[in-house]
């Protein structure tokens, strides 16, 4: 069974890691796919390639959603390309750690700018599309540091916690139009920025989740399958933790 069959998702930053797991596990459930990059043009052909083969439409956009008129720009060409959308997923994030004393302004206005601004531009480009349908499910990546702070990244986690801040009140502004909106909150998942890490420092993480693993991108997939699928009807406002048990 296909749960996303016919439906248009646009997914943020997919060209790597937790975005390009979202865009697989949502081709492979029937969606028609629009997903955004920022630099890096042969994954993102190579990613295009990948989720056509597999019977949908795809198609990857160089844009940069931290800016309002790119934001709104990328919308409408998918509107013009796709003629609709159902799903939204603002994955798009970066990091940029440092204790707080070494800091610059510019690091910390960044993150905020690339994890946080872009989800406002993303979810007001596309409001006036879920309005008219009276439909459609926003999901918003938070992480569990968003939740729970890490010291080292008090730019990454104010983003993410202010992501969750977001999305509880745009379930609340939008919830009677039948909008849903939802955070799902990563732990530690092993991706291709993780791989940079000693062998040591990663099994040192393992060993403090109740699991006793790290999550794969699937993991955070099939968690963003559930709230964009009918499945999930009637969840709004919820932050859904994928984190193996470290917040408990």
């Amino acid at each position: 069974m296909k749960l996303l069959e016919g439906k248009v998702a646009i997914i943020t930053g997919a060209s790597r890691g937790i975005g390009k797991g979202v865009a697989e596990v949502f081709a492979q459930h029937g969606a028609n796919i629009a997903f955004t990059y920022s630099s890096s043009v042969a994954a993102a052909l190579e990613l295009e390639k990948e989720l056509n083969a597999l019977g949908i439409k795809a198609k990857g956009y160089q844009s940069n959603a931290a800016n309002y008129k790119e934001a709104e720009s990328f919308v409408e060409a998918v509107l013009a390309e796709f003629g609709t959308v159902d799903v939204l997923i603002n994955n798009a994030g970066i990091t940029k750690d440092n204790l707080l004393m070494r800091m610059s302004e510019e690091d910390f206005d960044t993150v905020i700018d690339v994890n946080l601004k872009s989800v406002f531009n993303m979810t007001k480009a596309i409001q006036k599309t879920f309005l008219k349908k009276r439909a459609g499910s926003i999901i918003n990546m938070s992480s569990v540091v968003g939740v729970k702070g890490n010291a080292g990244q008090t730019n990454y986690a104010a983003s993410k916690a202010g992501v969750i801040g977001f999305t509880k009140s745009v379930a609340l502004e939008l919830g009677s139009r039948n909008i849903r909106c939802n955070a799902v909150a990563p732990g530690f998942i092993e991706t291709e920025m993780t791989a940079k890490l000693s062998p040591e420092v990663v099994q040192g993480w393992r060993d403090g989740i109740p699991l006793k693993r790290g999550g794969t991108t699937d993991d955070v997939a099939n968690a963003c399958l559930f709230l964009a699928s009918d499945m999930s009807a009637y969840i709004t406002g919820q932050v859904l933790n994928v984190c193996g048990g470290m917040l408990t």
